[in-house]
């Protein structure tokens, strides 16, 4: 299937506070040069945050990852999860159309989706509320024919009960998910032959539908207002951890960037140009972890050349790894410094980018 970016774009992409701590806790989960491992939960996040994925939300990642754009984008484009296309501001719906739920009534869905939201898959409502697509198994056989609206599995449904759940969630209500014939899981449809000793201790819903109603989280998007990620090797972790008696506490380690920061002294601005000189500037992309949204914060902060940043002492890397609104630590993170000198004496991107693994 040919996959490509919507015609209609939005100007711009940035995550909000929330999210974009939570996207520089998982950054820091991977060695320093291998940020890229983090692609995929950045884009996801990002497409939470919008309910699909942009143009500018591919970039604005590829940017925090230090990725050429194309990379990103065979990421999104590959991972048929990530919607290059606007969904439903309630949900969106994708029905599954696999062999088992496809000879369960299936196509009584897909009819009932094309009726209801749209005639054809990818395609908002008229009310922009819904989306649908037709997916491959989602390994709910057993309680086919099924759905997936927003996080949830909706199984055991037919074309009435999808439309019941459509109105429902059109009028603000989030019905319960799981079986929707009365099956309290994937037991037989006749009720349970054995284990009959435990139905009776049971929860009201399966584990997987209680979850969902106890946290009323079956279409909501993340938003940033969850438990944040624990990064204990920073020393944070999503609860505090309680001290053995006597113990000396340890102090909390720091990320490398404030390491360098606190070492340097008090920051100092380099000496910047209002120019390039001649009106060429050096291609600054040829820095490891430079991409064109960090060459352009880079110029309007008034660094040009190679040999600007070959010359930053200390106290100036802090101040412009405190000013890269965005992209905070880059300096430090990627070694610009050792790169630049390399490049700005005639040296080669493979020599510079050695240095900045080294």
């Amino acid at each position: 299937m040919l996959r490509r970016l919507h015609k209609e774009q939005p100007a711009s992409f940035a995550f909000t506070p929330a999210n974009l701590d939570w996207a520089k806790g998982q950054i820091s989960k991977y060695p320093e040069g291998r940020q890229a491992s983090a692609i995929i939960p950045l884009l996801w996040r990002a497409q939470e945050q919008e309910g699909w994925l942009s143009r500018p939300a591919i970039e604005y990642v590829a940017d925090m990852l230090g990725m050429a754009y194309i990379r990103a984008l065979e990421v999104a484009t590959f991972y048929f999860m990530f919607q290059l296309q606007p969904v439903g501001s309630v949900a969106h719906v994708q029905i599954c159309g696999t062999t088992s739920c496809m000879i369960c009534g299936a196509e009584d869905l897909v009819a009932v989706a094309k009726e209801l939201i749209a005639p054809t898959p990818h395609t908002l409502s008229a009310d922009g509320k819904f989306s649908w697509e037709e997916v491959e198994c989602m390994g709910a056989c057993a309680n086919a024919p099924m759905a997936q609206i927003g996080k949830d599995y909706y199984e055991d449904l037919t074309g009435e009960k999808l439309r019941e759940l459509i109105g429902r969630f059109r009028k603000g209500e989030v019905p319960v998910p799981g079986p929707q014939n009365g099956r309290y899981a994937a037991e037989p449809i006749g009720g349970l032959t054995s284990l009959k000793e435990f139905e009776s201790g049971r929860k009201q819903y399966n584990a997987s539908a209680q979850l969902a109603v106890d946290i009323a989280d079956t279409v909501k998007r993340i938003d940033g207002t969850e438990v944040p990620l624990s990064t204990p090797w920073l020393g944070v972790s999503a609860k505090p951890v309680k001290s053995a008696p006597k113990a000396a506490a340890k102090p909390a380690a720091k990320p490398a960037v404030e390491k360098a920061s606190a070492a340097a002294g008090k920051p100092k601005k380099p000496k910047a140009l209002k120019a390039a000189r001649k009106g060429k500037a050096d291609d600054l992309k040829l820095i490891l972890g430079v991409g064109p949204k960090l060459e352009e914060l880079c110029h309007k902060l008034g660094f040009f050349h190679f040999d600007q940043i070959a010359e930053w002492s200390a106290e100036e890397i802090a101040w412009v790894d405190e000013n890269l609104e965005g992209f905070k630590g880059r300096v430090t993170r990627d070694k610009w410094v050792a790169q630049a000198k390399i490049l700005a004496a005639g040296g080669s991107v493979a020599e510079a980018e050695a240095a900045a693994k080294a």
